[in-house]
C-alpha cells in the first residue's frame, strides 16, 4: 500500500511567518502545500490570493495544492498557475462550464480537480473523468478551519473511490482522492480505509505541541495512523 500523502492546510498557520511555516513543514515530511483560497462570496471567509503564492513558492520544493473557493473560478487559474501553484481543484457549482475550466488548468501546466462539498453529488465527475487529476472530498462545510469531521465522508469516499477505480481499469488516467477538513490521528485510519490517499491537515499539523514533537512529529504520527 501507499503511504498517504499530508497536505497541511496553510490556513491555520502563522500568516506572520508565513515562508518559515511552508519550510518548517516541508522539513516535517509534508508531501504538498494546501493553499486555501476563499472569496468572502462563494464561502463566508476571506483569505489569500495570487500574491501569497507567489511569495511562498521559493520557500518549498514539494507542490502547492491551491483549492479555489471561489467564484467564478476562471479569471483566477492563470494567475495560479503563473504564481506557482501545481495543483488547482475548484468546486463544479462555481464554474459556467466545468469541462472548459479543467482543461484551462491544464493548459497552464497544473494538475486539476474537482471538490466535491458534503451535499454536492460525485455525478459531476462522470463526465469529465478524463479531465481529472485530483478529486478532493471536502469532509467539513468550506469557509474556516478546525471544524469537525462529517461521518457521512466516509460511505461518499467509498463511492468516489469506486468510480476512479473504474476509470483505471477501463484504461484511464490515475486520479488522486484527497480529503479536507477535521482529518486527525484517531480518524485518519477511518479516511485511508475508505479509499483517500491524500489528506489535507490545518489544525491538527500547525496546531501541534513542540512537547509531542512539533510539526514532525505529528507528521509522523498521523502517516503512521494512516496504516494502522
Amino acid at each position: 500500500m501507499n503511504p498517504v500523502r499530508i497536505a497541511p492546510s496553510i490556513l491555520s498557520a502563522d500568516f506572520a511567518r508565513l515562508g518559515e511555516e511552508v519550510r518548517a513543514i516541508e522539513a516535517a515530511g509534508a508531501d504538498w502545500v494546501h493553499f486555501d483560497v476563499m472569496d468572502n462570496h462563494y464561502v463566508p471567509n476571506l483569505t489569500i490570493g495570487p500574491l501569497v503564492c507567489e511569495a511562498i513558492r521559493p520557500h518549498v520544493q514539494i507542490p502547492i495544492d491551491v483549492h479555489l473557493m471561489v467564484e467564478p473560478v476562471d479569471a483566477l487559474v492563470p494567475l495560479f498557475a503563473k504564481a506557482g501553484a501545481n495543483i488547482i481543484t475548484f468546486h463544479p457549482e462555481a464554474s459556467r462550464h466545468v469541462d472548459r475550466t479543467l482543461q484551462m488548468i491544464r493548459d497552464h501546466g497544473c494538475k486539476a480537480g474537482l471538490v466535491f462539498n458534503p451535499a454536492t453529488p460525485l455525478e459531476w465527475m462522470d463526465h469529465v473523468m478524463d479531465r481529472l487529476d485530483v478529486v478532493l472530498l471536502m469532509s467539513v462545510n468550506p469557509g474556516f478551519g478546525g471544524q469537525k469531521f462529517i461521518p457521512s465522508t466516509l460511505p461518499k469516499l467509498q463511492a468516489a473511490r469506486q468510480r476512479i477505480n473504474t476509470h483505471v481499469a477501463r484504461g484511464g488516467q490515475p486520479i488522486l482522492l484527497e480529503v479536507d477538513g477535521g482529518v486527525k490521528t484517531d480518524n485518519i485510519a477511518q479516511i485511508v480505509a475508505a479509499g483517500a490517499d491524500t489528506c489535507v491537515a490545518g489544525s491538527a499539523v500547525f496546531g501541534a505541541p513542540d512537547a509531542d514533537g512539533g510539526y514532525r512529529g505529528v507528521m509522523q504520527a498521523l502517516k503512521q495512523a494512516a496504516v494502522a
